[in-house]
């Protein structure tokens, strides 16, 4: 017997028509991870390309249609991009956060939780500085440590101890510097909003930009 007579041959080209519709739709899904975490004008090149090659077979609209998913992506990929803060501008907005003195940030702070919907009640004494309410629900805001460099466990334990001596639902600790390891993973645990980073500085933008209007 030959051997593309034998039984197991009929299972081999069986097993390769199932796996064969899987690979293609991993290959499609890789193909559009990899395009849409690219630089958006590569898409277009992408898109370029797919229509002077169509073109050589097939009519002029057939081409244009073939080039529709990567256009897509390339619209996809543009609007995810933009709304990626610069590094370096987040870096500057930040610097500039941390020279202010308390006053200034304060009122920004209050301003932009304004912004959010809340109503902002000041608190002078405590682990938090702004009663904030929206919906029926309850958040205490602690921002006056927003200038240290990296913030540690304890502030974070005593701001979850005053939510809970004052029945909020949220806490949210602010800061313009970074976080230790730990003090990130009890946040994580505790349910902290962390507020900082690029979420800070695109927040603070946006409330100074309002105020300029």
């Amino acid at each position: 017997m030959l051997w593309n007579e034998r039984p197991e041959s009929s299972i081999l080209r069986a097993s390769l028509h199932r796996v064969h519709p899987d690979m293609a739709l991993m290959a499609k899904r890789n193909l559009f991870t990899i395009l849409s975490s690219s630089p958006w004008w590569l898409s277009l090149l992408v898109a370029a390309a797919v229509f002077m090659l169509v073109r050589q077979f097939m009519p002029d609209a057939a081409a244009l249609a073939s080039t529709l998913p990567f256009l897509g992506i390339a619209g996809y990929a543009g609007w995810r991009q933009s709304r990626v803060p610069d590094p370096e501008h987040v870096a500057e907005a930040l610097a500039a956060l941390r020279a202010m003195p308390w006053q200034e940030f304060a009122a920004i702070m209050e301003a932009a939780f304004r912004s959010e919907g809340y109503t902002v009640a000041v608190l002078s004494r405590g682990a938090a500085d702004f009663d904030l309410r929206k919906s029926g629900r309850v958040a205490l805001a602690s921002c006056r440590r927003w200038k240290v460099a990296q913030t540690g466990i304890e502030p974070l334990r005593e701001l979850v101890l005053a939510g809970e001596t004052a029945g909020a639902q949220e806490c949210i600790h602010v800061a313009a510097g970074d976080l230790s390891q730990n003090a990130q993973r009890f946040a994580a645990e505790n349910k902290i909003r962390l507020l900082r980073g690029a979420e800070l500085a695109q927040l603070v933008a946006r409330t100074k930009g309002g105020k300029n209007k």
